[in-house]
């Protein structure tokens, strides 16, 4: 496995010679993009426990997924909040080497799924345009949408992460319109920048939650009990 760059996701080492897709990227890759505002809190905290729960889960790491995050607001070049990084300790998750990001197009055209903290950056990701509609949801929404997919639906992990991934994304999709929020706040992570860290940890907590079931049908692996 080729190690991730610094502060970004897992996998890499992509062949100039593989097949590619509209927008020039390896279509052996699916690269998960976590948004918030500011990227040194909520979307830094996803991204790594994303990138923790799925290694956890597999072990190492195969089939060129990478996670990696970006704000609408983004402080370009910043550290992580250190609430945020005390939570991740906490979850046993690596917070080392962050750097914040502002939320460029290229990030929208390379990503397969955006995950946004709120509807309000799902609308700002969406707006960029790159046909980002279909593959942009909030947090909580895509994990509501999984909840409802059979997993025997989607192709078995043997067949690649990549290709159980893509297809997950096309489920969920299909069900948006279906299956909706029973509240508007339902769908949305709070801000907890400039809050108490037992703020922050209620909002780990909750992406958390969130991303378990998100990570299990990505992986088709259940989390340890």
């Amino acid at each position: 496995m080729t190690a991730p760059d610094v502060g970004r996701g897992i996998g890499g080492g992509e062949s100039g010679a593989e097949e590619t897709t509209t927008f020039g990227f390896p279509r052996d890759t699916f690269r998960i993009l976590h948004v918030s505002t500011g990227n040194v809190c909520r979307s830094p905290i996803t991204e790594r426990l994303n990138r923790h729960f799925v290694t956890e889960r597999l072990g190492i790491l195969g089939g060129g997924l990478v996670v990696e995050s970006a704000g609408t607001w983004g402080h370009e070049g910043a550290a992580m909040e250190s609430h945020a990084e005390t939570v991740l300790a906490e979850f046993g998750a690596d917070a080392s080497g962050f750097v914040g990001r502002e939320l460029l197009d290229e990030h929208v055209i390379c990503a397969d799924l955006v995950l946004t903290a709120t509807r309000d950056h799902r609308a700002q990701v969406i707006s960029m345009g790159h046909s980002a509609g279909l593959r942009t949801f909030t947090l909580k929404e895509f994990t509501r949408l999984v909840k409802a997919i059979d997993p025997a639906t989607l192709p078995p992990l043997e067949d690649g992460l990549v290709t159980r991934a893509r297809a997950l994304v096309r489920a969920a999709a299909a069900l948006r319109g279906w299956l909706l929020a029973p509240t508007a706040e339902a769908d949305e992570v709070y801000d907890p920048y400039g809050a108490p860290l037992t703020f922050f940890r209620s909002i780990g907590e909750e992406i958390h939650e969130a991303l378990d079931p998100v990570v299990t049908a990505l992986t088709g692996v259940a989390a340890r009990a």
